[in-house]
């Protein structure tokens, strides 16, 4: 029903490890990668900068996003100028806030202004994209990521809120739209559907793409006889 290279959204592959994100790397349906500090410690990595400097000797044609890890913003926007250094196709990831909850929007406008590119992370709300939004530089390409699997994780629908972001951001071509944290590959097609620009998938849903549009007896059948094996396999008796 639906390949990667049917969809009209950006499938960027989400993570930190090395080996996976370097296979990624042959997929031509994959239009770039992003990572944070969470999956970073994740995968274990422990040299920041020899990670990235590693990922991007591969990856040269696609956008790259790394993240700030500093609290204070005079040394986010020291790490930030660093990060934008390492190569012409990386995004240097902002929060939103630090934790104090304090508005990096100054941070945004000088980098953006100066032609670092962004991506403006951990947004939740449509309120804060047009907080972001207007403190890009229109000159510079950014991408604005809404968690909206951490949205739906509330309880919230989160389509009504990401084609309201999709609406904010339409009228300046340099600024997408990332539809951050899908919780199923059944998000992929959200996303394309609404129009959003790029959403962000890990390796365990992009696994996942084969079954899209599979006949859903043969997918019963199956999972039965999964169990079946499973049970024979662990020699389960009654």
């Amino acid at each position: 029903m639906h390949a990667l290279a049917e969809l009209k959204t950006k499938v960027f592959a989400d993570g930190a490890d090395l080996a996976g994100m370097l296979a990624m790397a042959d997929n031509p349906s994959i239009k770039g990668f992003t990572t944070n500090p969470t999956l970073m410690r994740k995968a274990n990595v422990s040299d920041y900068q020899a990670f990235a400097l590693e990922v991007l000797r591969v990856i040269t044609d696609r956008p790259v996003s790394f993240e700030v890890f500093s609290d204070e913003f005079d040394e986010m926007e020291r790490q930030a100028r660093k990060i934008a250094q390492w190569g012409s196709n990386v995004y240097v990831k902002i929060p939103i806030t630090n934790t104090r909850g304090e508005f990096a929007g100054p941070l945004i406008k000088r980098l953006s202004k100066d032609g670092v590119k962004l991506n403006i992370t951990a947004l939740m709300t449509p309120g804060q994209v047009a907080q972001v939004a207007d403190c890009l530089a229109p000159e510079t390409s950014s991408f604005i990521s809404v968690f909206a699997g951490r949205v739906a994780d509330t309880g919230r629908d989160p389509i009504p809120l990401m084609k309201e972001c999709v609406d904010l951001l339409h009228p300046v071509p340099s600024f997408e739209l990332i539809w951050a944290s899908p919780r199923e590959v059944l998000n992929i097609l959200q996303a394309d559907a609404i129009g959003c620009h790029i959403i962000t998938v890990t390796n365990d849903l992009l696994a996942k793409l084969p079954t899209v549009g599979k006949d859903l007896l043969r997918y019963s059948l199956e999972t039965v006889e999964m169990f079946r094996q499973d049970a024979v396999k662990a020699g389960y008796s009654i």
